[in-house]
């Protein structure tokens, strides 16, 4: 089963960290995505886990 995209469509990057304000990826693992198997996906969703984390919101919570 492919893991799907964690895009919310709030689609702004931040200026101050670069991330996705919606789902905290950067450019490059947005752009990735759609290429990516599920391995990179897995690895993608665990960096966006940390930053939310490191930006004090719920970190279990997916982006």
């Amino acid at each position: 089963m492919e893991i799907p995209s964690p895009c919310i469509d709030v689609c702004r990057l931040s200026p101050e960290t670069g991330w996705c304000q919606g789902c905290l990826r950067t450019v490059d693992e947005i752009r990735a995505w759609p290429r990516a198997d599920n391995g990179v996906r897995q690895a993608i969703l665990e960096r966006t886990v940390a930053r939310r984390a490191a930006a004090g919101g719920p970190a279990g919570a997916q982006a």
